[in-house]
């Protein structure tokens, strides 16, 4: 292995820096290898100034800052490009290009950190010849066959910090507390900050609610002199005679965009007759120093994958499971999407302490 590539795809997530840092430097100083920078997604492989090297000087000092010195690209999908001809907008695929660019760069291996979306179209650049290597990156913690994203790490510590910030005013105002977060179809945050955060109704894309149920919860804690309630709700959130609620439609590149809920919620809690609060987290789950727990598994992904790299294992992702890395097959991690199970534990749990999830 004499040259290697990195691309960072998809949202930007907290780690994904360390990962480079690690891939680098265990790169040069394992494998004596170059290493070349993909900026902004597959989308630098058909840039002119969208190839830079990576060095030791390069990675210093990145292990503890947000983003990607990349450049991510979430609409980067290279087989299905918009691009203007003639004055009218269509989508053409240049998959062929990039792996074009693979071989013209005499990449030995591509790292390519992304989320699933990212990471299938590496398995499909496989196909096509392209020697990928994937890295699972999300805050949602949605990718099959690993126990943990990085990112998400950083994404429920933000999110647990911002209810223990929305309690104390919930409980000078008597208000019902509403807090959107992140995690589309996946409900991890939601519930693992709502738990940790002290939530006292948590609303998941896996467990549809009713209206009322949430109700009787807030009822129950007024009735009992608690007058205000904490509101955890995943935006993939969807009640159980409704659907999920979107702030944008999608198309043939973008998906559609998830939010609103939480405002239908607390709108609903208004027209009970409790005063009610909708704060919209957003993406300040995405940025800023990631935790020390995503800086470490980021640094074990990045430096395990050049191992793998090493290996010529190709069209695979590093992994951790059982609190060790390892690699499964990129399809394998692409195929089913990792959702919050109902008889999870955190959910019991949650059940036991007497949290609501609006379907009782």
């Amino acid at each position: 292995m004499k040259r290697l590539g990195i691309l960072t795809g998809g949202g930007d997530a907290p780690g994904l820096n360390a990962v480079i840092r690690a891939a680098v430097k265990t790169a040069i100083s394992v494998y004596d290898c170059e290493v070349f920078g993909i900026k902004n997604g597959y989308d630098g492989f058909l840039e002119s100034d969208g190839i830079v090297p990576l060095g030791v000087e390069e990675v210093r000092g990145i292990l503890p800052r947000g983003g990607t010195i990349l450049g991510a690209a979430n609409r980067g999908n290279p087989y299905a490009r918009k691009i203007i001809r003639d004055g009218v907008e269509i989508t053409i695929d240049v998959s062929s290009e990039i792996v074009k660019g693979i071989e013209k760069l005499k990449l030995d291996a591509l790292l390519v950190l992304g989320g699933d979306g990212t990471l299938r179209i590496a398995h499909e650049l496989w196909q096509k010849g392209a020697p990928v290597i994937g890295v699972p990156k999300t805050i949602d913690n949605d990718i099959g066959g690993t126990e943990v994203t990085f990112g998400f790490d950083t994404a429920l510590n933000i999110a647990t910090e911002a209810f223990d910030r929305l309690h104390t005013t919930a409980e000078s105002h008597h208000r019902a507390m509403v807090l959107e977060l992140m995690g589309r179809d996946a409900g991890f945050i939601a519930l693992q900050a709502g738990i940790s955060g002290g939530a006292d109704v948590i609303l998941i894309p896996e467990i549809p609610f009713k209206f009322e149920s949430v109700m009787a919860k807030i009822r129950e804690r007024s009735e009992k002199g608690r007058k205000f309630s904490i509101l955890a709700v995943s935006e993939g959130a969807k009640s159980l005679d409704g659907g999920q609620v979107f702030s944008r439609s999608g198309d043939e590149i973008y998906v559609p965009r998830l939010g609103g809920i939480g405002q239908v919620v607390g709108e609903y809690i208004e027209k009970q007759g409790f005063e009610s609060r909708v704060t919209v987290l957003g993406h300040l789950q995405r940025g800023g120093t990631p935790t020390s727990f995503d800086r470490s598994l980021a640094t074990r992904y990045g430096a395990a994958a050049v191992r793998l790299a090493a290996r010529g294992g190709f069209d695979r992702m590093v992994a951790l499971q059982g609190g060790k890395i390892t690699d499964i097959p990129l399809e394998e991690a692409t195929a089913i999407p990792k959702r919050v199970k109902l008889d999870d534990d955190a959910v019991i749990t949650a059940r036991n302490v007497g949290i609501s999830f609006g379907d009782e």
